[in-house]
């Protein structure tokens, strides 16, 4: 079972680094990087075996154009090399995933533009290639996106994670993702690109399961990954954007309940488990047991 970290923005602004709008978690990257190393450090500590780059909110959408244009490539380099230091420090084998994410808002599929993705994720990658030991492109809502990181990201020759946000509604229906495309056209994807892992992230646990079930009847006879990093928020509407403001966590996330979650995703056949936003370093210390 690989282990992973938790949420970055909401333990960052937990321990009082600099954290505001617009810049969200990419601002303690700008003003104060020894906080992004203590959560990478945090979640170590807590029994991760992967950590995640601070480079979800380094995209215009957060920082804005002009400060991308002239820092987003020292500010992923920044991010790659902290995580990797942290990572060394471990003790013991430690993972990085370079984070790539949506790059016009998250949960809106309407608004994805694979050229202007084309161009951001670009700048992500080469600031991150040289620190990372596998990619992980996550909060897809859509199978175009995912296509897009397998391209760019194939001369680097490092493993590929695809990890796709569902849509929160728990209903009859095969489970699907934000875009509304069936999940087990996104697990032959994944196959087609020759993914290392498929997850599922930044949705309701209570999707979760069926969404793994789904994806691992189509994948039979496939050495492909499967894993599960689910938020703790209420169910987001399809007019939301992750990170635009601090949504209420469930009061029933507790690390125990969070934990119950993970039993099943786990007898689904999940073999990789963590947490997204308002999920902690206490969170993953109970996945590691």
């Amino acid at each position: 079972m690989f282990i992973l970290d938790g949420g970055t923005g909401r333990e960052l602004q937990r321990i009082g680094a600099p954290f505001r709008q617009p810049e969200w978690s990419a601002l303690a990257l700008i003003e104060g990087p020894e906080f992004v190393t203590r959560v990478h450090q945090a979640y170590i500590e807590a029994g991760a075996d992967v950590i995640t780059t601070n480079t979800y909110a380094v995209v215009p959408f957060h920082i804005g154009e002009e400060r991308f244009v002239q820092s987003g490539l020292a500010l992923a380099t920044l991010a790659g090399k902290l995580a990797r230091d942290a990572a060394d420090g471990a003790g013991r084998p430690v993972r990085v995933a370079g984070s790539l994410p949506p790059v016009c808002g998250s949960y809106r599929p309407d608004l994805v533009d694979l050229e202007r993705a084309r161009q951001v994720l670009g700048v992500l990658i080469a600031g991150l290639a040289p620190s990372i030991d596998h990619w992980q492109a996550e909060t897809l809502s859509t199978l175009a996106e995912a296509e897009l990181v397998a391209e760019l990201v194939a001369p680097s020759g490092k493993p590929l994670w695809l990890s796709f946000t569902l849509q929160d509604e728990v209903a009859d229906a095969p489970p699907q993702l934000r875009s509304g495309e069936p999940v087990r056209d996104a697990a032959l994807l994944a196959m087609r690109l020759g993914a290392e892992a498929l997850l599922f992230n930044c949705s309701q646990p209570e999707v979760m399961e069926a969404a793994l079930r789904e994806a691992r009847s189509m994948l039979e006879g496939s050495a492909m990954r499967l894993g599960v990093y689910a938020n703790a928020f209420p169910p987001m509407s399809a007019e939301a954007e992750a990170n635009t403001a601090l949504c209420p966590i469930r009061a029933d996330l507790t690390p125990a309940g969070y934990a119950a979650f993970a039993h099943a995703w786990a007898e689904a056949g999940a073999s990789i488990l963590g947490g997204c936003c308002g999920i902690g370093p206490e969170h993953i210390a109970v996945l590691r047991g």
